[in-house]
């Protein structure tokens, strides 16, 4: 779907204010999604200082914080300062321990994409007890990985406004989410901070003296780029630096890491590899020849037509290999070499948010329509 874009008089500071006024001016419940990032650190900055400013009323707010079990101490430690600011001037702060579902990037090599957070039974091996007063069940999960946090929270709090440090810069998949959001919806999913860039938020942190979880500059040490500067649980697809960085420098904690996922050896082997979609520069020079000689499209109409049961492709893409082959079908001799690449690592690697099938499809036909235009001219 196209998006437009429109310029704005105001700057993103102050639309980011005005849309958190005009949240609360509807009178209505309102779930602050914490989650210990940049991106929330910003809105909840920006929330608490409006509170505090007599602007919005704090009865109709609400903290909501998935802990995913898997989380840097850092990350912990950054949501504890925020539930002890938010209940300082009356906010509860809902800190939720409970068995979702949740994605690994490091089990598929077990035909599986998923392990389970909090789980119980496997006390043993939780890689940290829960904090005090933290929510261990509730009526909207009947049993262990029944959904993932994101349908959990769009069920128990439906009753509300959801406000999410959701922004578009970091991913075409968060740029069509908010262009589709219904605008007529007075409950549902709101992201005040949608526009803001990378240098936007870190300058908010800069002038505001906040105090932002360490990894992120651990993270940067180990490699990371600071537009891939993103937070996420150990196993997914974005922790994988992380988990090298900590292997190196906390041997407690990757203990516990490993005890609870035994494949996280994987990742100090093939961080740089196709099976976590990584590719640094000595990579490429080092697989140059070999890349070339690969034919993608053959490769992929192998794994999807001729003979799938010669891969091991983990059941939670599986479940969607119709939507691949149709997406094979419909774009075949518009797809080029890069976008046959794209799609058997996803196929092979997993892709059980179906992020890269999602991104496929519009680059696909984005591609198509750009050298159509330069072919006409």
């Amino acid at each position: 779907m196209p998006v437009k874009k429109l310029e704005s008089t105001l700057n993103v500071l102050d639309a980011a204010r005005q849309r958190i006024r005009n949240v609360f001016a509807n009178g209505t419940k309102v779930y602050l999604s914490f989650s210990s990032g940049k991106d929330s650190l910003c809105m909840a900055s920006l929330t608490y200082d409006l509170i505090r400013a007599g602007e919005i009323d704090p009865k109709q707010l609400t903290v909501t914080f998935i802990d995913e079990e898997g989380l840097y101490p850092s990350m912990v430690e950054a949501a504890e300062r925020w539930r002890r600011n938010f209940n300082s001037v009356g906010v509860p702060f809902l800190w939720f321990c409970l068995p979702f579902k949740q994605v690994s990037v490091i089990d598929h090599l077990s035909a599986s994409e998923s392990w389970i957070t909090w789980e119980p039974g496997k006390e043993d091996v939780w890689m940290r007890d829960p904090p005090e007063g933290a929510i261990m069940s509730s009526p909207y999960l009947e049993y262990p990985g029944q959904m993932n946090y994101q349908t959990f929270c769009s069920r128990a709090f439906s009753d509300g406004i959801q406000m999410v440090g959701l922004r578009t810069v970091e991913s075409l998949t968060r740029l069509q989410a908010v262009a589709t959001t219904d605008k007529h919806n007075i409950f549902g999913t709101f992201y005040p901070i949608y526009d803001w860039k990378d240098a936007d938020v870190w300058l908010y942190i800069k002038q505001r003296g906040l105090e932002f979880p360490d990894i992120y500059l651990r993270l940067y040490e180990a490699g990371v780029q600071k537009n891939n500067l993103r937070l996420c649980a150990f196993f997914g697809d974005c922790g994988t630096q992380g988990l090298r960085w900590i292997a190196e420098t906390d041997p407690q904690l990757w203990e516990r890491i490993e005890r609870r996922e035994p494949n996280a050896y994987l990742v100090l082997l093939y961080w740089d590899s196709e099976m976590f979609r990584r590719s640094s520069r000595k990579r490429k020079e080092l697989e140059a020849d070999t890349e070339d000689r690969k034919d993608y499209r053959a490769l992929c109409k192998d794994i999807l037509f001729l003979h799938p049961e010669r891969y091991n492709i983990a059941k939670d893409t599986k479940a969607k290999i119709g939507s691949w082959r149709s997406m094979f079908i419909k774009t075949y001799g518009i797809a080029t070499d890069k976008h046959y690449k794209k799609m058997y690592e996803g196929l092979l690697y997993g892709d059980p948010k179906q992020r890269v099938l999602r991104i496929l499809w519009t680059d696909i036909y984005g591609t198509y329509n750009t050298s159509t235009k330069e072919v006409s001219k």
